[in-house]
């Protein structure tokens, strides 16, 4: 992962609060799938300069459940600081972090720990974290994997709120939150078209989901729109309201790597190299709202 700089951590709106603690869970269980790793937990920012870990796979005691971990202090907070990745071989002997939270580490019999930060642009907004019972050095493949599950997930809430944004800017008189509610609808409505088996119906559905997604264009053109397939589309709608593939994959009755395929071949369509410029094609294009 790139070195961050992050400008800080600070305290989210509710709404926007409880969206990253969802997004944070989403993503444990994916760095719990794809590292192995037999503990796996994360949490995102509660308040100014802090996280509370909330999410956790794999342990053995409640220790580190809703543990307030403040900004430079232990590993997590360290990483939080940096911005980026953090990790030990022996967390009760090294001297590289400070010890504010040697007790629920140690009762939970944690020795070996990477800390990735998730930081959207230029903020921290949580941390995941990866640990092993035993003091041995992570290898680079787990520690890549851990860094590629936050860039997956910084990915997905980048696209959230730069939404949001172009939102407050296009149509001030609409709050985010109806606007999120119309996109939840748009991605609902093309995924109960793939459950019709009734051709014409199914036909019907997937029109209205592109009259939904054309009604959100300042204004609307007669340039072609990209040719995507309809399961392409039907996973970066879910793509666009912040799912993870994972979620995608759980609401569209898919793989997890039947959904990461279908989301590179729109990419590719869309001549996008990232998913956020993925949804912002899509939108430009009238094919998401």
């Amino acid at each position: 992962m790139d070195a961050h700089s992050p400008g800080g951590v600070g305290a989210r709106p509710p709404a926007a609060a409880r969206d990253d603690v969802g997004a944070v869970r989403s993503a444990v269980l994916a760095l719990h799938r794809t590292t192995g790793l037999p503990v796996v937990f994360g949490g995102a920012l509660s308040g100014q300069d802090r996280l509370r870990i909330t999410e956790l796979v794999g342990t053995m005691t409640d220790a580190l459940n809703g543990l307030v971990v403040r900004q430079g202090n232990g590993l997590g907070g360290k990483a939080m600081a940096m911005g980026r990745p953090a990790w030990v071989s022996n967390y009760p002997c090294s001297s590289s972090i400070s010890h504010d939270y040697d007790k629920p580490v140690g009762r939970e019999g944690l020795l070996s720990i990477v800390a990735v930060p998730i930081v959207v642009r230029r903020r921290v907004r949580g941390v995941l974290y990866g640990a092993l019972r035993e003091p041995l050095s992570l290898a680079d493949r787990v520690v890549g994997a851990a860094v590629q599950v936050a860039r997956d997930l910084e990915q997905d809430l980048a696209v959230r709120e730069r939404a949001d944004e172009a939102l407050a800017r296009t149509r001030p008189g609409t709050s985010a939150a109806r606007w999120e509610e119309v996109r939840a609808v748009h991605a609902e409505l093309r995924a109960l078209a793939e459950e019709v088996d009734d051709l014409p119906t199914r036909d019907r559905l997937r029109r209205a989901s592109l009259r939904l997604a054309a009604a959100g264009l300042d204004e609307p053109g007669d340039a072609p729109r990209p040719a995507l397939s309809p399961r392409e589309l039907d996973v970066l709608s879910y793509v666009a309201i912040g799912c993870t593939n994972a979620e995608a994959a759980e609401r569209l009755g898919l793989l997890p790597e039947t959904v990461k395929s279908y989301l590179r071949s729109a990419m590719r369509k869309l001549d996008s190299h990232t998913r956020l410029e993925a949804v912002t094609a899509a939108r430009r294009a009238g094919l998401l709202p």
